[in-house]
């Protein structure tokens, strides 16, 4: 049942001219019809809307442009992975070890995703063994909570936890648990949302766990919007139409009515179907407001932008305009998990994977704040190590994120969002120098964590430095520690990793098993089933 209403609000005439306006559209332009409404108004019936700024044409982006803002000509070419389920991932090739005598620092970007995870579950418990590049252990990791609360670093959104302790990979290393946490915000701090549902209706999304999944997914985010929220859907199958244009938010069964009504047929016009939800965020764009698009689709692009380096220059124009994207991907057998890695690297979007409702459920309840709304833009993070200790290391995951550490600086690179409350974890393996340690302990400089970040519509970034010492090596290593790293020797054993070591999967359970922590939402007791599941498989 809806919220009571407020005082002023649309009449149901009005409202149902909005989702009724929608007709297919072509790729370059929006024709929303709203009658009684006069050229340049700013409002329908009694409710107040907010008043769009020109859209003005994208500007042609130059190759070298395009190599200064980051993005990655290499992802074009997409990797078709044969496998029984016929998906696609982008190849990995793993980090290799560094001599910080070669290489002392090491720079990547920092974004919440987690789409591996979900995915690489989905496969397991179907009984499949996941294809390699379907792994990629970052996103793994960080698709789990921590429970050790660290204050905030001064002057910054961010606390910064540091912890290390005997590698599980070989017991003469030494293993970083680096934990990045954005600052907490009262919800009612926060900002109104301009949301854009982008849904892919057409006819492979038909399956049970792709649109009717996406349909009963929005229908947990919806009821968490209010009469300050705005919704607007576009739709796209053969075309790209829009289904509603700016409905006031606590009109949550109109709003469900319409997603319910969605049907899946006909072809994908990707591309239309993005440009089409970009223009109509920004013709409904608030500076005051948190303006994103939510993407839900299989990744199948196969009509639309005939480049994809058209459509990746697009979405990052937008988003330096502020408009902000979240990708859902679902479905199984013709997963396009390359377009969307991809799209979501390159679009700076964070990217989630829903293999069933609980999924769901996690990004948009349990984590709502923190994957909705932004504390920090362009987030990067650099890990400079001391070559008089540290002899060699290499970080784990965070393949596709990597910079060049001359990029680090440049506030023009374009790098990942943290939102409310999100944590990110940084891991990577070390080696000590042949006799560093002598009897006494001494205390030693080991390497410092440099991370780098805009606040929201700042064009000048600030830096935030920690020195770690040997004094972070414990002999007594947390839970956050202990079941991170339990995460990671998983993804290096599906990986079938080179840098496995001696890692084993009955290793790998006990380490879980032992912490489980608070377990907020049971997703640890989730991954200890999972590891079971796998070793079934084997």
């Amino acid at each position: 049942m809806d919220d009571a209403p407020p005082p002023a609000t649309a009449t149901d005439a009005d409202e149902s001219l909005r989702l009724n306006v929608a007709q297919s559209l072509p790729d370059e332009d929006i024709f929303v019809e709203v009658a009684d409404v006069a050229p340049g108004a700013d409002t329908v019936g009694n409710m107040m809307m907010p008043i769009a700024p020109p859209l003005v044409p994208l500007p042609a982006l130059e190759p070298a442009t395009a190599e200064a803002q980051g993005w990655h000509e290499d992802a074009f070419q997409f990797r078709h992975v044969e496998t029984q389920l016929n998906e696609t991932h982008l190849p990995i090739a793993e980090n290799r070890w560094i001599s910080p005598q070669e290489e002392a620092a090491i720079s990547f970007t920092l974004q919440i995703d987690t789409a591996a995870y979900r995915n690489v579950a989905r496969m397991i418990n179907n009984g499949i063994r996941p294809a390699t590049d379907a792994v990629r252990i970052a996103e793994m990791v960080n698709y789990f909570n921590f429970d050790i609360i660290s204050p905030l670093e001064e002057g910054s959104p961010f606390s910064v936890y540091t912890e290390i302790g005997v590698s599980p990979f070989n017991s003469r290393n030494y293993l970083a648990f680096v934990r990045v946490r954005g600052k907490d915000v009262d919800r009612a701090q926060l900002p109104a949302s301009n949301l854009t549902f982008l849904i892919d209706t057409s006819g492979s999304m038909a399956p049970a766990n792709r649109l009717p999944l996406v349909q009963q997914a929005l229908g947990l985010l919806v009821p968490e919007l209010d009469e300050n929220d705005i919704v607007s859907i576009v739709t796209y199958a053969g075309c790209a139409r829009v289904l509603l244009d700016s409905v006031p938010g606590y009109r949550h069964d109109y709003i469900m009515d319409a997603i319910n009504s969605l049907e899946a047929r006909g072809s994908t016009a990707g591309g239309p179907g993005i440009s089409t939800a970009y223009q109509l965020a920004m013709q409904n764009f608030n500076p005051d407001m948190n303006n994103r698009i939510i993407l839900a689709t299989d990744g199948d692009f196969n009509v639309g932008v005939s480049a994809v380096s058209e459509l990746y220059e697009m979405m990052a124009e937008y988003r330096r305009r502020g408009i902000h994207m979240t990708i859902l991907g679902v479905g199984m057998g013709n997963f396009r998990d390359d377009m969307l890695e991809t799209i979501a690297r390159n679009g700076n979007a964070n990217y989630h994977y829903l293999d069933n409702i609980q999924a769901a459920h996690k990004v948009f309840v349990e984590e709502f704040l923190s994957n909705m709304f932004v504390i920090a833009e362009d987030v990067r993070a650099q890990i400079e190590f001391n070559p008089a200790v540290v002899g060699n290391y290499r970080l784990i995951g965070y393949e596709n994120r990597i910079m060049d550490n001359i990029d680090f600086d440049n506030d023009f690179r374009d790098a990942g969002e943290i939102g409310v409350g999100s944590e990110v974890v940084l891991m990577f393996e070390f080696a000590l120098n042949d006799g560093i340690f002598s009897a006494d302990m001494q205390l030693l400089d080991l390497f410092s964590v440099r991370i780098r970040y805009h606040d929201p519509g700042s064009p000048v970034s600030q830096l935030l430095e920690i020195p770690v010492t040997s004094s972070r090596i414990l002999a007594q290593n947390s839970s956050d520690f202990t079941f991170a790293a339990a995460v990671a020797a998983f993804g290096h054993m599906l990986r079938d990793s080179e840098h496995a070591g001696d890692v084993t999967l009955t290793q790998t359970l006990e380490m879980a098993t032992s912490s489980l922590g608070q377990d907020r939402g049971g997703h640890r007791r989730g991954f200890v089933e999972l590891v079971m599941a796998f070793g079934e498989i084997q």
